[in-house]
């Protein structure tokens, strides 16, 4: 069993109105007493969902679905707290349930940001801003191997997690995968190293019909995303669109290499 970690309020930006704050911690109130048995908790979790996070949801599993035909696995640069893995491995387990290929894999040093460019704009920034609870990688390794569990071929570990630098732990994966092609590669970074590295690395592991998502992109708070976007790929050879639900997101279907 995983040790209990211990709760801190990590530093994040928020747009929300003045009494959004209020308002969710009375949600969370609700949430951590709520009356549903254990038995149906988790076929309850819908209830807890404010529309930001379903609009997330729903284009995670829009992404999913671009490359149901595409080959290769899903890399998540900036994991955090895994919602991303998490969903990506359930999304599997929907669509593509005996794909065994189709591995997920998680980069994050679990410390919130280290370290700022010239192309960051770092006014509303700081150094592990965007941390998480100390040991959560484990809390988040345990609750990711179970659910895998609840899919087909549960026997074959087609999730991992990778804690440090992702601009040295994306090498070192390919080093060890060299058969590795990337279907599609979500970037929440927000910076313009880390995004830039595993760009660069990545970019011959890509196929017509991969899909790169952002988190960031032409985001004023976060300039360094873009720039390496525009460094890497450019701007003018594949189109960056927007999902209609979730509109602060960015994703690119790549067709010219």
């Amino acid at each position: 069993m995983v040790e209990t970690v211990s709760p801190v309020e990590p530093k994040i930006v928020t747009y929300g109105d003045a009494a959004q704050a209020e308002r969710r911690q009375r949600l969370i109130e609700l949430l951590r007493c709520c009356p549903i048995p254990d038995s149906e908790i988790l076929l309850n979790m819908g209830l807890f969902l404010v529309p930001q996070t379903l609009s997330r949801v729903l284009f995670m599993d829009f992404l999913y679905r671009q490359i149901l035909e595409v080959q290769g696995v899903i890399l998540d640069f900036g994991t955090r707290w895994g919602q991303n893995l998490s969903l990506f491995t359930s999304l599997r387990g929907i669509y593509e349930p005996f794909n065994r290929l189709r591995k997920v894999v998680a980069f994050d040093t679990f410390e919130g940001f280290l370290g700022f460019s010239g192309e960051d704009k770092t006014g509303s920034m700081m150094d592990h801003d965007y941390g998480v609870t100390a040991g959560y990688e484990r809390y988040l390794a345990e609750f990711v191997e179970l659910q895998e569990r609840e899919s087909p071929l549960s026997h074959i570990r087609k999730h991992e997690i990778r804690k440090g630098d992702a601009s040295k732990e994306i090498v070192g994966y390919l080093e060890e995968n060299p058969e590795t092609v990337v279907a599609l590669a979500y970037f929440d970074f927000d910076l313009y190293e880390p995004t830039k590295d595993c760009l660069l690395a990545i970019r011959d592991r890509l196929t017509r019909g991969s899909v790169l998502g952002f988190d960031e992109l032409n985001d004023h708070a976060c300039p360094g995303e873009t720039l390496a976007v525009k460094e890497v790929l450019g701007l003018g050879r594949n189109a960056m669109r927007r999902y209609q639900y979730n509109s602060r997101t960015s994703y690119m279907v790549v067709e010219q290499l």
